[in-house]
């Protein structure tokens, strides 16, 4: 019985109705409507997980993503992120969230996984962990990629919190599933999953329908489409 997590996506599709977020969701198909699968995205705001699983919602899945200890920690985001059954990250003991994880997979569970691990404020595909391939691996299930862009403009990190900020276009694209033979090193299939995040990136920061309003409004562009965002060398630095 799910008593948490269907209010929290009822609230959050409420609230981006008051906003008038104009929210599109790409390939949603990909993903499976029942069993276990990783869905890897990128990581550009602090919302990401709020939008990402909106792609899993017209195969009427919820997603179990994983997060850093200390947002369970924190006294209101703790209890809702343990109501919606997430999966904590403590990077002193990887390995029992690795099993978590493992172990939600196996049992038919879809879990997020954030590869970059921190939010990229490049606006490109970083460097990644191998962990989202690992998981599917260990467990059998499919690696699906899936991009996210426009919620960096509500919240990110080293800019402004502008929550209610309205009219702002969320586009969500998702990969087919990456296939993963045998043999295969985890560092060249995150290699790979790295290139298929970055080519959906591409596609919708083409297509994404808003401009800057101006020059000051450049932030929120990678450096490559005329924005003013650090380029990817600085901003791993």
């Amino acid at each position: 019985m799910e008593l948490v997590y269907p209010p929290v996506i009822a609230f959050a599709k409420t609230m981006f109705r008051a906003l008038d977020l104009r929210i599109e969701v790409d390939g949603a198909e990909h993903i499976p409507r029942e069993g276990g699968a990783v869905l890897a995205s990128n990581h550009v705001s602090y919302l990401d997980f709020i939008f990402c699983g909106l792609a899993a919602q017209p195969t009427k899945r919820l997603v179990r993503f994983m997060a850093k200890k200390q947002v369970f920690d924190h006294r209101v985001s703790g209890p809702l992120m343990r109501g919606m059954r997430h999966i904590p990250v403590d990077r002193d003991a990887g390995a029992a969230s690795f099993r978590q994880a493992t172990d939600a997979l196996k049992g038919g569970e879809v879990v997020g996984v954030f590869p970059e691990a921190t939010i990229s404020e490049s606006f490109t595909v970083k460097e990644m962990k191998s962990g989202a391939v690992r998981l599917a691996r260990t467990a059998k299930v499919p690696l699906i990629p899936m991009v996210v862009w426009g919620p960096h403009r509500l919240w990110t990190k080293g800019h402004k919190k502008e929550l209610t900020k309205r009219h702002v276009p969320v586009l969500i694209k998702v990969g087919e599933a990456i296939e993963m033979p045998k043999g295969t090193s985890p560092d060249a299939l995150t290699a790979l999953l790295r290139e298929r995040l970055t080519g959906l990136l591409d596609a919708v920061q083409k297509a994404y329908p808003d401009k800057p309003a101006g020059p000051d409004d450049r932030w929120w562009l990678p450096a490559h489409l005329g924005g003013t965002a650090p380029l990817p060398e600085a901003a791993a630095v």
